[in-house]
């Protein structure tokens, strides 16, 4: 794999080591999707928080050869993919019909929301791990009825040339202690994180985190943050970090996370143009974000 190195603003020497990669693989969209999924939105106001209330769904695409279903509902509010991340529903199994009856929450300022797009989906997880996309729903949030608490039913639609984003992890090199001599760093993004190493400012993870069902012009909108910690039982202690991202508008709005610096931005664009590639770069680590 290649290396994509990224150095401290704490420390002239101090650095992180990774990859990152975009891939669209051609069976992504060999099942056929049918069906439908029903679930109600309402937005709390004295909570600030958006809720999904997902039904059900019925009709599923038979995924597994075996017909052992394993299917689950997935909802992203986009444009702020990364920053808010994902909900999703338990996994009910051998059920082409499968009933959740579960409440999805985002903490959200109302005049946000109606910024957004819902995206509902509906996956299949087999036993080795992978994913099987079954159908979607898009809402536009900006035109919707939010007076509209009834439980709606939606047929699922087919998504063309989806992928997943594959970031590698390698090494921190002289990170600098922020905490007397002793540090235990890990790295996060999103809501995935490295495990921790102990007493090391050159700590090596070799940790992979993946995340699904993008399409290609998702990516030209999406940011991706990734930050380095010191751990502590009380209170993590932040190193440095940094976006990766066009550096631009989401969805033509003006977002405090599209702040990616020119060198940041090159190498998220070098991304979208390497389709199934690894790519590498040296990037100064931010200590403010």
């Amino acid at each position: 794999m290649s290396n994509m190195s990224v150095s401290s603003g704490l420390a002239s020497m101090s650095s992180v080591s990774g990859s990152i990669s975009s891939i669209y693989p051609s069976d992504f969209g060999d099942i056929e999707v049918q069906g439908s999924i029903q679930f109600a939105v309402n937005y709390i106001q004295n909570l600030g928080e958006f809720h999904i209330f997902v039904v059900l769904c019925r009709d599923l695409a038979v995924a597994d050869n075996k017909k052992n279903c394993s299917d689950y509902v997935k909802c992203y509010l986009l444009p702020d993919k990364t920053k808010l991340g994902k909900r999703k529903t338990t996994v009910k199994k051998k059920m082409l019909n499968p009933t959740y009856n579960e409440i999805l929450k985002f903490k959200i300022l109302m005049e946000v929301l109606k910024t957004q797009n819902l995206n509902i989906s509906v996956w299949h997880n087999n036993t080795f791990g992978r994913n099987s996309f079954l159908g979607e729903v898009d809402l536009d949030l900006s035109e919707w009825d939010f007076r509209n608490t009834q439980i709606n039913d939606f047929t699922l639609k087919p998504r063309v040339n989806t992928g997943e984003v594959q970031i590698w992890v390698k090494d921190c090199k002289n990170l600098p202690p922020v905490r007397g001599d002793i540090i235990d760093p890990f790295v996060r993004k999103s809501r995935q994180k490295t495990r921790v190493v102990k007493r090391t400012v050159n700590p090596m993870f070799n940790h992979t985190m993946v995340y699904d069902g993008f399409r290609p012009e998702d990516l030209r909108e999406a940011c991706v943050e990734i930050t380095v910690w010191d751990y502590d039982r009380l209170h993590n202690h932040y190193i440095g970090g940094l976006r990766l991202g066009l550096g631009t508008k989401s969805y033509g709005v003006e977002v405090a996370w599209m702040d990616s610096t020119p060198d940041e931005a090159n190498l998220w664009q070098r991304m979208l143009q390497s389709d199934g590639e690894w790519v590498e770069d040296d990037l100064p680590l931010r200590t403010l974000m």
